[in-house]
């Protein structure tokens, strides 16, 4: 008796339970709605799709502990954290990702969240197999009791031609149905669990490696799609540039020849990121400007001499006619890249059409849906023709990298000319820096030898005259000289104050003893306007370097506090793999200029010996912010 009432509780769920189906497919369906949006660049739809469509996955979750008494917790990864507001009024993540506001950081953080969640793509696959595996789980056994009470109600002469095989046969199919159901019911959430369960390491990593192989797999066919198609302009940029020299003369045909390099400009930029070559600009000369006169090079020229001298440099650089033969030879090269998107799409054409035969109710040929006059064979060989589309494209975006290698980089002589540029540019760069350096080293020393001539050397020689005085009076007049000697000792301390200043200023006692956060924070603690402090140093940092952040800083917050009009001031300190970035935001008045005072101009001469830079913008109304930055060596030397 309890095993028939288990039985018929089973059969109620199972029923219910392909009664879910129906919900499920709208859920499945939604989400591939929300993917296929995101194919096409919009991708804000797909989380919120997701976490609404998780609310069937999560009953799917509790029906199966009540009912299947199968528990399944909760796969999901947990929400993260939200982005913190930063001294530069940015928000930042834990992963070290900045954002420019609050709205813009909570929804990045979130759709990384859901579309890197294993879980998400785990309910995607449940949604879509449920309904068929889980629907014939749950709805077999009562299938079983409706063929059984058909035998034996319908047509019971129908079985073996007697009613008595068709009344045992019947009760056989009911027995059976109700004894199955709870081992049914049990099975179906075994089989949820399996999908909606968290996911076993093992299961992970395997996970990890599909999904891997399939990302790669598909942003290559992708990447070969767009390579196959912009190979077909080649020809046309070439036809354009023969027209262009035919009709015009190679004169004005250069500005032809000069824009038709934005192509193969193109495939270069795309080097790095797609074929993981390197494949810079090899171009001697920009015809839009003229070439600076050395090395063989036609000296600059006005007019038409200009003209035809730089249409000249441009006709005699070998890499204006590697493009061109590039150009022609670039579609015989891009057409392969069509390969394996043509196997991907022929895969899918035999999958998708052969199932539409039937509603269409017309006959495919070997061309649409079927293989070798065998529908079914296209079905089967589909899948192996998407496997080997994805498989075929890594490898064959490679082979074209290697292709483009061979015309596209620069020859030897074009890359030995452009490191010699590149040599003459640092050194005019490392002159302009080392003359700035020692200028701003003369100017400070100029700077203490007057402060010690005028302050500190002058009181120490009146406090000399006085004590010649105080010698002369202290038998006579020993009021007079004691009222001298509480003069010297006031001047002595005046003096003692101007030489603690004048060393403060060129190294600040602070920072040696406490390093450059706490010398920051001493900054902030004596700033009349509210300072607030977000400084991180994991590394030490060299003594000029901290010098001369420090007085950076101190710079930047005294022209914030004397012009800004600010009534709160943000100093971060921070650093971003090689650099220390410092930023200084104040909400003041804004509309800061450089050009109007002698302190950002110090700062970036001060900077620029150690190839730091300052970056400022400030918009009318404000904000200001002011940027220092500075390449950092990490030394592991203690301090």
């Amino acid at each position: 008796m309890r095993q028939a009432r288990a039985g018929i509780r089973a059969l109620c769920c199972g029923l219910a339970r392909f009664a879910l189906g129906p919900l499920e497919v709208l859920a499945a369906a939604t989400q591939l709605l929300a993917i296929a949006l995101a194919c096409i660049g919009l991708i804000f739809f797909f989380p919120p799709v997701v976490e609404r469509t998780r609310v069937v996955t999560s009953l799917a979750r509790r029906l199966s502990g009540t009912w299947s008494r199968v528990p399944v917790a909760d796969p999901y990864r947990a929400a993260p954290r939200t982005a913190v507001r930063g001294a530069d009024a940015r928000f930042h993540a834990s992963d070290g990702t900045v954002y420019p506001t609050a709205r813009t950081a909570a929804f990045a953080l979130r759709s990384r969240w859901i579309w890197t969640d294993p879980a998400t793509w785990r309910d995607l696959v449940w949604t879509l197999t449920d309904p068929i595996v889980g629907g014939a789980l749950a709805i077999a056994p009562s299938a079983l009791i409706g063929s059984g009470v058909a035998m034996l109600v319908l047509q019971p002469a129908v079985v073996a031609g007697t009613p008595i095989v068709a009344l045992v046969a019947g009760l056989l199919c009911v027995v059976a149905g109700v004894l199955l159901a709870p081992r049914m019911l049990m099975l179906h959430g075994k089989w949820t669990r399996l999908l909606l369960g968290p996911a076993s390491p093992a299961a992970i990593t395997r996970a990890v490696v599909w999904r891997r192989w399939f990302g790669v797999g598909l942003l290559s066919s992708i990447r070969c799609l767009v390579l196959g198609a912009l190979s077909l302009l080649a020809p046309l940029l070439l036809l354009v540039c023969l027209l262009a020299v035919v009709l015009t003369g190679p004169v004005v045909a250069m500005w032809v020849v000069a824009w038709g390099r934005w192509l193969p400009n193109m495939f270069r930029q795309w080097g790095f990121s797609w074929f993981g070559r390197d494949l810079p600009r090899p171009y001697a000369c920009d015809p839009r400007r003229p070439r600076i006169a050395g090395d063989g090079a036609v000296p600059p020229a006005t007019g038409w001499a200009g003209l035809v001298a730089r249409a000249r440099n441009m006709w005699f650089d070998p890499a204006t006619w590697r493009d061109l033969l590039w150009l022609a030879c670039q579609p015989l090269a891009g057409l392969p890249m069509l390969l394996p998107v043509a196997s991907i799409g022929y895969g899918l054409w035999g999958l998708t059409l052969p199932v539409l035969q039937a509603p269409l109710g017309t006959t495919l040929s070997p061309w649409y849906g079927e293989l070798f006059g065998s529908v079914w064979a296209a079905i089967i060989v589909g899948p192996i023709l998407i496997a080997a589309g994805f498989v075929l494209a890594p490898p064959l975006l490679q082979l074209h990298g290697r292709w483009l290698g061979l015309l596209l980089v620069p020859t030897a002589h074009a890359r030995l000319r452009s490191e010699r540029e590149q040599l003459a540019v640092r050194v005019e760069q490392l002159t302009e820096t080392r003359t700035a350096a020692t200028d701003t080293l003369t100017a400070e020393l100029r700077r203490i030898e007057r402060d010690l001539h005028d302050g500190a050397q002058a009181r120490m020689v009146a406090v000399g005259m006085t004590l010649s005085t105080v010698e002369v009076l202290i038998d006579r007049d020993p009021v007079a000289a004691k009222a001298l000697v509480a003069q010297a000792r006031d001047t002595s301390a005046a003096a003692l104050a101007e030489l603690r200043g004048l060393v403060r200023g060129i190294h600040p006692p602070v920072l040696a003893e406490r390093g450059l956060v706490d010398a920051i924070r001493a900054l902030a603690l004596d700033s009349p306007i509210p300072v607030q402090v977000d400084a991180t140093l994991d590394t030490p940092v060299d003594a000029p370097v901290e010098s001369a952040l420090y007085f950076a800083i101190a710079e930047a917050l005294t022209n914030a506090v004397r012009y800004s009009c600010a009534d709160q001031i943000l100093i971060g300190l921070h650093e971003a793999s090689d650099l220390l970035r410092v930023t200084v935001h104040d909400n003041g008045a804004g509309s800061a200029d450089p050009t109007r005072g002698s302190g950002l101009r110090g700062i970036e001469r001060r900077l620029a010996s150690f190839d730091g830079r300052v970056i400022l913008t400030s918009p009318p109304g404000g904000p200001t912010v002011v940027i220092f930055e500075v390449p950092h060596r990490h030394r592991t030397a203690e301090r």
